[in-house]
């Protein structure tokens, strides 16, 4: 497949067009709505923050692995990076993880206020989902869409991961602890990003097995690399704090597997995910994010 320096520029190309695409239709979700006191302002301010917008690019991404139309999938991509940026915007607030640095700015509830940030986390929550059925696609693709994402993001997922880390805090959690919180936490979103692609797609069963495998690793990949970055990095190239998880007592893969065991972990769910899409027609792209992951400094 050739290394990643050599599939980078075509790769980067295409996931800055993903991006771009991902960027206008999020300037425009609520251009048109009513604005009611300074909720869709601090709406906004986090939804337009940027960022490296991972999973709605997974999702554009695999509808075209699966053979579909990316523009289609559009709503479905955006739906899930409205559903991260309220876990973000609630992950910051004082009665969490109580950060005030996001994306390099200050985070939602620092400059609006507790109350209109957890309101503005809400907002794109529900939004979200009116967003995935505005979707041009056939309704039995749209059902399947909200069912996926909304299980995903609720207590079977994220939420339940959520709870789990909170609950975490102050005792050392074994590694399976770890990697069930983990999986529910992030993984279940990233997988989500990629189900909702193949369902855009109108892809088979089988595939979305196979791309739901590929998002998992890669999404327990990133994360075991964010919290290597979490004691490596500074907040100047990260855009957010550093060294909370050890500050909220928390147990992370680096407490638990040392920096050399995270990097052979992150090393082996690469090499998972990759196996995973490596049967699929024109994989290069998946390939190609997955390795580069792996190796972010950011």
């Amino acid at each position: 497949m050739g290394t990643i320096t050599d599939m980078g520029k075509d790769f980067t190309r295409l996931m800055e067009q993903d991006r771009a695409a991902v960027e206008g239709y999020l300037s425009r979700a609520f251009a048109g709505e009513p604005r009611h006191a300074d909720l869709q302002e601090a709406m906004e301010y986090s939804l337009l923050a940027g960022g490296k917008r991972i999973r709605p690019i997974l999702a554009l991404e695999t509808c075209r692995l699966c053979g579909g139309d990316p523009d289609k999938a559009l709503p479905f991509a955006c739906a899930v990076e409205m559903v991260h940026t309220y876990s973000l915007i609630h992950d910051d607030l004082p009665a969490m993880d109580d950060d005030g640095l996001r994306r390099g700015r200050p985070t939602n509830h620092v400059v609006y206020g507790e109350a209109t940030a957890i309101l503005a986390g809400d907002a794109l929550l529900t939004a979200a989902f009116e967003h995935l059925t505005n979707a041009e696609l056939p309704a039995d693709r749209i059902v399947k869409a909200v069912q996926c994402l909304s299980r995903a993001a609720g207590p079977a997922g994220m939420v339940g991961g959520q709870a789990l880390d909170m609950a975490g805090e102050g005792r050392a959690l074994d590694r399976r602890e770890l990697e069930l919180l983990q999986s529910l936490k992030t993984g279940a979103l990233i997988s989500a990003a990629a189900v909702l692609g193949c369902i855009a797609a109108g892809g088979t069963a089988q595939q979305q097995e196979l791309v739901a495998a590929y998002a998992q690793a890669l999404g327990r990949a990133f994360q075991v690399r964010d919290d290597m970055l979490d004691v490596t990095s500074s907040p100047e190239e990260l855009g957010k704090p550093v060294g909370s998880d050890r500050i909220n007592e928390k147990t992370t893969f680096v407490t638990a597997l040392g920096l050399d065991g995270c990097a052979a972990l992150v090393e082996d769910l690469t090499r998972q995910a990759i196996d995973a899409v490596d049967g699929f027609e024109v994989p290069g792209f998946h390939i190609w994010l997955a390795r580069s992951l792996a190796v972010r400094t950011k």
